[in-house]
């Protein structure tokens, strides 16, 4: 019993911060260590998972569902635990989970996909160049010249999850959504997946530079087919494994230029750091269980776009705020927003980027599909490593174009293999089958 009190303590108590009690066992010099605010953030996502994991298991061994109780209570655990069943009486509830696709001209088509690619380069290259800035720049007032870096990423990741949420939710109510089925808390996997992806690469930006970040980010491919193998038994063709390597080699090229780079300028401080290539594969790690584990629940449970991006949100905004407040740091980064305007100006521009950002993917792909997507995300990738180069003055080398070339090429060889493939499968189907001989 008196080994377990701490535990029990940690847990059932949130109202002790974990900044006091990391400060009785972790010297001063190393609070700030990444390392060191991942394990507090886990220790205050685990005081919400433990005590739901508990609930979740109690309610399943109980068959609360079968009770039939009714009231308010009853049928949110019931909605939380065991999802709704299906109501075929109600035809508003049997929408399809995507936007309809109309006919339209030449002219409507390509102003349409001139709209959605604006929207999504005007959204996603502020939302990363904001990255760089905030991450990676001092904030300064008329009572503090000499500046302050903005340290806690976990508050940046509260801040874009609540305003998405908010942007969410009046999109459920202004446009009518399949009936939801799906018990809520299989969002939470997702969502603790997205807060921690979203973690490493804020924090990652403290060692790396935006377009190291952004060339590592062209290479998640590689985890992706990893996890989907694990996650959902996923096989892979040849020439996907093919531009897996060539995303390795071109990622490996741009690295070690900048390393390069680095030696020669005789930096004290490298730009591409081991932690900086720790937090990336992090980064990468955990988005790619975000996108195998949300495809699942798609698959399964048919769910709208916004229905899955505000589920996932709700449940980062759970994580966030409580870690945070368990820390004692909610209150602190408040003041830090209040101190220097500036930073409220770009974490709210910030946020509704992100947000928008969303939004513009989910009605890209409804309209566009997939392929055309991925081919604006790509472009916006280039043009993002423009930007940041021109803007905050970071220098590519010859390897480094070298790599950054290798990387696009295989990302366009992925896309158009991939139409050859889908392509030859549709001639193989049309094919007429040869009767049987009896």
């Amino acid at each position: 019993m008196a080994k377990t009190l701490p535990l029990l303590l940690l847990f059932l108590c949130p109202v002790l911060t974990y900044a006091d009690l990391v400060a009785l066992f972790v010297p001063t010099d190393y609070i700030d260590s990444w390392i060191v605010r991942l394990i507090i953030n886990l220790f205050g996502y685990a005081t919400i998972v433990v005590p739901g994991a508990l609930l979740i298991r109690y309610f399943k061994n109980q068959e609360y569902d079968k009770k039939n109780k009714e009231g308010c209570i009853p049928n949110i655990i019931t909605s939380c635990v065991f999802g709704n069943s299906v109501d075929k009486t109600n035809p508003v509830k049997e929408l399809p989970t995507s936007v309809p696709k109309v006919e339209r001209t030449f002219v409507q088509n390509a102003g349409l996909l001139t709209f959605c690619f604006i929207g999504l380069q005007v959204s996603y290259l502020t939302w990363g160049l904001l990255q760089e800035r905030i991450m990676s720049h001092t904030y300064t007032s008329p009572s503090n010249m000499e500046g302050e870096m903005f340290k806690n990423s976990q508050f940046l990741v509260f801040i874009n999850r609540v305003l998405a949420l908010i942007i969410g939710y009046i999109v459920l109510h202004a446009v009518r959504q399949p009936q939801h089925v799906s018990p809520v808390f299989k969002y939470s996997y997702c969502s603790f997946s997205n807060v921690m992806s979203s973690w490493f690469q804020y924090e990652a930006l403290k060692f790396v530079s935006f377009p190291t970040q952004v060339i590592c980010k062209a290479s998640k491919v590689i985890p992706v087919m990893l996890m989907g193998k694990l996650v959902s038994k996923k096989t892979y063709q040849t020439y996907e494994y093919v531009t897996a390597a060539m995303l390795s080699i071109g990622v490996a090229l741009f690295l070690f230029s900048n390393s390069s780079q680095d030696q020669k300028a005789q930096k004290s401080v490298s730009e591409t750091t081991s932690s900086g290539i720790l937090l990336m594969i992090g980064y990468m790690a955990f988005d790619s269980f975000t996108s195998n584990w949300q495809g699942e629940l798609f698959s399964q449970y048919k769910m709208s776009s916004v229905q899955m991006m505000t589920g996932v949100n709700l449940f980062s905004c759970i994580f966030t705020f409580v870690s945070l407040i368990e820390q004692g740091t909610f209150i602190e980064n408040i003041d830090f927003m209040l101190r220097y305007p500036t930073f409220m100006l770009h974490s709210v521009i910030l946020s509704i980027t992100s947000a928008t950002g969303q939004l513009f993917i989910y009605y890209t792909i409804s309209q566009f599909g997939p392929v055309t997507f991925i081919i604006i995300m790509t472009i916006r990738m280039a043009l993002a490593i423009l930007l940041s180069c021109i803007i905050y003055g970071h220098t590519v080398g010859i390897l480094g174009f070298l790599g950054m070339f290798v990387v696009f090429l295989s990302l366009f060889g992925k896309i158009y293999l991939g139409q050859r493939y889908k392509k030859a499968l549709q001639r193989l189907e049309a094919l007429p089958t040869s009767p049987s001989k009896v």
